[in-house]
């Protein structure tokens, strides 16, 4: 292996190790730079040293005067920042940065560098203070300060908050650092920059893990010794985010499990971050692993379905069939679903008994017909012609336009918000954003799903062209146009070696439809680019769509007006008190 893949060893590496003196606590208060003090280190030893005192241009505030011992006569000649800061960044070029509390001192120098309208560059940050509370305990030091933490590993400079001897004694508290951290087994800037005290030796062994893994995006499977899959996972960078399970802190404990758990760990490499998702989703259905909660059963789902029938009615089913029917869906939870049913029930007065009706029914209306919610097909009070009337405009609203449901509902909740009978407005709300949201889904996947082939390019991050081939809403190919090859050309091949796809029955994707949510995401994001289209691409212009920004406006404002102390799941349905 490379050096570049073992990652890279702390003593090779060259400190700067950085302290400020200042007028206040805060830059973009107003605060200014008195003092800069740094010194360049690797293999523990000085490379050399940089100090100058700052000329503020405004009074230093007699406190900090007496406590830095910095006063305005002894900076009145000093240079400015403007030409410190140019003088430092030079210094420090090629280094990784230290400071004690660096989002104070790299804050700082940060906030003169903007102001200067100079570029910052890209330095690596070593927090010593943020290090030292994951090591050290009150048996060797009483706190992380400075001060306390010079004497506990014996430095030979005393913190006497003048920049230079600041950064002295910072260097001999990050040597002292490195040497303890060095017996955990943190030998490389990675490892000290993901390092917890949480994270067991035992678990830390097992670093190796991650060490034949590529620095590509791709999806990442946690294995037992009997080979079972115990986890999927993606990410851009493999090795990177891998390691961070044995490095780094895992606040939830079954990953903590897991990874104790875990003796392999095996890859697949994507050619693209979205390859990289969907690739994980059928992964996590194919496996149904232990530890991954979300997408372990994508057939685990419910589809409101408009039945085809002489007096048709509305039924939730549990799976798509190619009957020519209209449905709603797919939905992870029977809830939501049932709160469909009941808006499509608020607006429309469909028949809600199970069961087929004869053409010519003949028997005993039921309470819903008495109270004028159901046309009553059972005992003949209906013809056929007006009650397909209705069914069409049910239809309508599912797939077409929402308007008759949103306004059936919006008067609903107006007159019984007025009567002040609000707990059950906030249930007819509740279902009218089930159903706007839902018949959007529904709406999305199933323009897609529609089309044959879709083809579209994106230029991501690295400047390169990723291209997708998306048919009857699954990812069929995917992959990166190379450099030199002629685009054209190389899009024809992809699509010529392009998954088979055959289309699903009724509205249902041929894919999951986690899977083409993620897909129309990508499609959607600013600079995606249309090579090819197979099919019409269209969603209707009346669809729920439309309403959703005024439903997730009133789902914000409900979470924004509870008191922070107070803030809970606001769900309006409550399990009852046991």
């Amino acid at each position: 292996m490379s050096f570049d893949e073992l990652g890279r060893p702390l003593r090779d590496l060259t400190f700067c190790v950085v302290d400020l003196e200042t007028t206040g606590g805060s830059a973009a208060g107003g605060s200014m730079i008195t003092e800069v003090g740094a010194v360049k280190v690797r293999g523990g030893e000085v490379l050399g040293e940089f100090q100058t005192l700052v000329n503020p241009h405004a009074a230093i505030p007699p406190f900090i005067a007496v406590l830095t011992g910095i006063s305005d006569s002894m900076v009145a000649t000093a240079p400015s920042i403007e030409t410190v800061l140019p003088a430092f960044l030079e210094f420090a070029r090629g280094c990784v940065l230290v400071a004690h509390n660096a989002p104070f001192d790299v804050g700082f120098l940060q906030h003169f560098a903007a102001q200067q309208q100079r570029p910052w560059p890209a330095f690596e940050v070593v927090d010593t203070a943020r290090l030292a509370r994951r090591v050290i305990t009150r048996d060797d030091a009483p706190n992380c300060k400075l001060s306390s933490l010079a004497v506990a590993f014996g430095s030979t400079t005393t913190p006497d908050h003048r920049a230079l001897s600041d950064a002295r004694a910072t260097v001999d508290v990050l040597h002292g650092l490195m040497e303890r951290l060095g017996g955990l087994g943190v030998h490389t800037l990675e490892e000290l920059s993901t390092f917890s005290s949480k994270v067991s030796p035992a678990v830390r062994r097992k670093r190796h893990l991650a060490e034949h893994l590529p620095h590509a995006p791709g999806v990442y499977l946690f294995r037992d010794e009997q080979e079972r899959v115990l986890y999927v996972g993606t990410s851009r960078d493999l090795r990177t985010r891998v390691r961070t399970y044995f490095t780094a802190s895992e606040n939830r404990a079954r990953m903590g499990e897991m990874v104790r758990i875990a003796t392999s760990v095996s890859h697949v490499v994507c050619a693209t971050p979205l390859e990289a998702r969907v690739r994980e989703l059928r992964l996590i259905a194919a496996h149904t692993p232990k530890y991954n909660r979300r997408s372990r059963r994508p057939d685990k789902v419910h589809w409101l379905k408009l039945t085809v029938e002489p007096w048709p009615r509305l039924s939730l089913v549990r799976k798509v069939a190619d009957d020519g029917a209209d449905y709603l869906g797919p939905f992870g939870s029977r809830r939501t679903a049932e709160r469909c049913v009941d808006a499509l029930h608020e607006s429309f007065p469909l028949r809600q008994c199970t069961g087929r009706l004869p053409l010519l029914p003949s028997r005993a209306p039921c309470v819903l017909a008495e109270m004028g919610r159901c046309l009553s097909p059972c005992d003949g009070s209906v013809d056929l012609d007006t009650y397909a009337d209705l069914v069409a405009r049910v239809r309508t609203a599912l797939v077409a336009d929402a308007d008759a449901v949103v306004e059936a509902l919006t008067a609903r909740m107006q007159r019984l918000a007025g009567d002040e009978r609000f707990e059950e407005a906030g249930s007819h709300r509740d279902r009218l954003a089930a159903f706007v949201r839902s018949a959007s889904r529904t709406q999305r996947l199933g323009s897609l799903t529609r089309c044959p082939e879709v083809v579209a390019a994106r230029r991501e991050d690295d400047r390169r062209w990723a291209v997708h081939v998306v048919r009857h809403g699954r990812l069929a190919a995917a992959g990166v146009i190379p450099v030199e090859a002629h685009a054209g050309d190389w899009v024809t091949q992809l699509r010529a070696s392009a998954e088979t796809v055959v289309p699903g029955p009724g509205p249902a994707p041929a894919a999951t439809a986690e899977e083409t949510e993620q897909i129309l995401r990508w499609l959607e994001q600013p600079g995606v680019r249309l090579v090819h289209v197979e099919g019409d691409w269209t969603s209707p212009a009346r669809g729920a769509g439309r309403h959703l920004q005024v439903h997730d406006a009133v789902e914000a404002s409900r979470r924004d007006l509870v008191p922070f102390d107070e803030r809970r799941n606001l769900a309006t349905t409550h399990q009852p008190v046991r």
